[in-house]
Parts: C-alpha cells; structure tokens; sequence
C-alpha cells in the first residue's frame, strides 16, 4: 500500500481519523444546507457583506457557497489568506450545523469560488510536475501541500502510471514524484 493511502482526508484539506457514525441521506444533507445557509445568513448580516447562498448535495455532502452579489462585494476578506478565514467560518458553520442537528457535519463551504480555482491550480501544478518527471524521467519534488491536495496530486499520478509518495512533516508534508 503506499504512503498516501494511509491518510485520511477530508474534502477541504483538513486529516482527520474521525468517521462519520452514520450514512447521511439527501434529506438530512439537505437540512445541513439550509442550518448552514441560515447560520451564513446571519453572520453576512452581522459583518455587513451581501453574498448570495447558494445550496448543493454533491460526493455525498452538504455544499454551500457564498457568491458575490456584484463585483463591488466584499467576499476576498472572508476568503483570507491562503483561505485561513474560510477554513474557520466553516468550522463554525460545522459546528452550528452539527449543535442543530446532533450529528457531526462533513459540510464543504466555498466562498468566491475559492476552492474550485485552488483546486484548479493544484491539478495545473501537479501536470506541470507530472509532464516534467515524464519527459525528464527523474523525480520532481512538489511544495508543501495539505492532505487532500496531496490526494489530488497522488490521484493524477497514479492516472499518469507514475509513481508518488508523501514526504516530510505537519506543514512540510510535500509530494514527490517519480518516474516508473
């Protein structure tokens, strides 16, 4: 078995080893989205910055994005940098959805298309990376990199018929790629 795939990942980049205890329904994924939606509700409101929610199930999880009004909407600051402020309004959010209903919440929230363009890049990189190694036949080291964009990474590879493994440690874990 290889090194990434005694991770555990969750969808926004976070490792946890914790399970989910039940096998979520669309009903109750749906009633995620709204606790969520109404939590964002009121915390748009709070810090004066109009977004529209918008609602989705999708991989068998509650999805919730916020998405600016106009252009002139404030949205980058509840982004952040490197999307440290929106990794906590979603853990906030989880944590108001999971208070609600009991349960813990595995909700992915995406603010400005932030996610969708990071995961974008990652996938850009990683084929960059992956042509290079290919064409050079000699490995090629990746940035440091959270654990589900080092899925995303191993994932292409493995589609490549490369071979990778995850190196180093906490937020020094990179992926290294290596020809076959």
């Amino acid at each position: 078995m290889s090194d990434h795939e005694h991770e555990n990942y969750d969808t926004e980049g976070q490792e946890f080893s914790e399970t989910i205890s039940r096998q979520p329904t669309v009903q109750s994924l749906e009633e995620e989205s709204e606790i969520a939606a109404d939590y964002l509700e009121e915390f748009l409101d709070i810090v004066d910055i109009d977004g529209d929610i918008d609602l989705d199930v999708a991989q068998n999880r509650a999805q919730v994005a916020v998405i600016p009004v106009d252009e002139d909407t404030e949205l980058p600051v509840l982004v952040g940098k490197n999307g440290e402020v929106l990794h906590a309004l979603q853990d906030l959010t989880r944590l108001a959805v999971s208070t609600t209903t009991g349960e813990r919440s595995g909700l992915l929230l995406d603010i400005n298309r932030y996610r969708a363009k990071h995961n974008e890049d990652i996938r850009r990189t990683a084929r960059i990376a992956i042509d290079e190694v290919k064409e050079t036949q000699s490995s090629q080291s990746l940035d440091a990199m959270n654990s589900f964009e080092r899925k995303i990474v191993h994932d292409m590879a493995t589609e490549s018929g490369i071979r990778s493994e995850s190196r180093g440690d906490g937020r020094d874990r990179h992926v290294v790629l290596f020809p076959n």
